[in-house]
C-alpha cells in the first residue's frame, strides 16, 4: 500500500470511535398533537429520547413495546465496531493490499448486515401487532421506514443517520476509495 493510503486507512479507524460518542440513527415522529416532535435516538450500545412516550403510542395500535436492555445488538455492536477499528489500524500499520480489500469487504459486509438486521427489527415491530390492541385498523401496519420518510397514520415517522452514522457512513465511503486507489495503481503498473 502507499504510504498516503496508509494514513487515510489509519485516520479512518481512529476516525470510527467517534460512533461511541455520537447517536448513530434518529427516528423522529411528527403529529398535530406533538407540535414539538417526538424521537429517539440509537446508539451503539443504548437508546435516547422520547421512547417511554413513543411506546404509550405505540401500545395503543398494539406494538411491543421497544425494550433496548433486550436488545442483543446493543450488546454486541460496540464489540464489533472495536475488532473493525482494531483490524483497519494493524491494516495500516502491516500495509498489505489484500489485508486492506479484507477489511474493506468487512466492513461492508458490516453494514449490510446491521442494515438487514435494522430492516428485520422494523418490520417485526411493525407488523407483529397485538390482536387485542384498542386502535385497529384493517390491513395496516406500521414499519417505519428503514431511511426517508412514511406516513403512519396521522403521524410522519423519519429515520436518518444521525452523527455515529454519517461518521460510519463517511468511513465506509472512504474506506472503498482507498481500496479502488491502491486497485488502480496495482493495475497500472500491470
Amino acid at each position: 500500500m502507499k504510504k498516503n493510503s496508509r494514513i487515510v486507512l489509519f485516520v479512518i479507524s481512529l476516525a470510527l470511535i467517534g460512533a461511541y460518542f455520537l447517536p448513530v440513527w434518529d427516528i423522529s415522529l411528527e403529529a398535530p398533537q406533538y407540535p414539538e416532535g417526538l424521537g429517539f435516538q440509537i446508539w451503539l450500545s443504548k437508546m435516547s429520547g422520547d421512547l417511554n412516550t413513543v411506546n404509550g403510542l405505540n401500545h395503543y395500535i398494539g406494538m411491543k413495546k421497544i425494550e433496548p436492555g433486550s436488545m442483543v445488538e446493543l450488546k454486541v455492536m460496540p464489540f464489533v465496531l472495536g475488532l473493525l477499528i482494531v483490524s483497519g489500524i494493524a491494516v495500516s500499520v502491516a500495509g498489505r493490499k489484500k489485508l486492506l480489500y479484507v477489511w474493506i469487504i468487512f466492513f461492508l459486509l458490516l453494514g449490510i448486515a446491521g442494515g438487514a438486521d435494522f430492516w428485520k427489527w422494523e418490520y417485526e415491530y411493525g407488523h407483529d401487532l397485538d390482536p387485542t390492541a384498542a386502535i385497529k385498523v384493517p390491513g395496516m401496519t406500521y414499519q417505519p421506514p428503514l431511511l426517508g420518510s412514511k406516513t403512519l397514520l396521522n403521524f410522519t415517522a423519519h429515520s436518518y443517520p444521525a452523527e455515529g452514522g454519517y461518521i460510519l457512513i463517511t468511513g465506509g465511503i472512504l474506506a472503498v476509495a482507498v481500496g479502488a486507489y491502491e486497485f488502480r495503481k496495482k493495475a497500472l503498473k500491470s
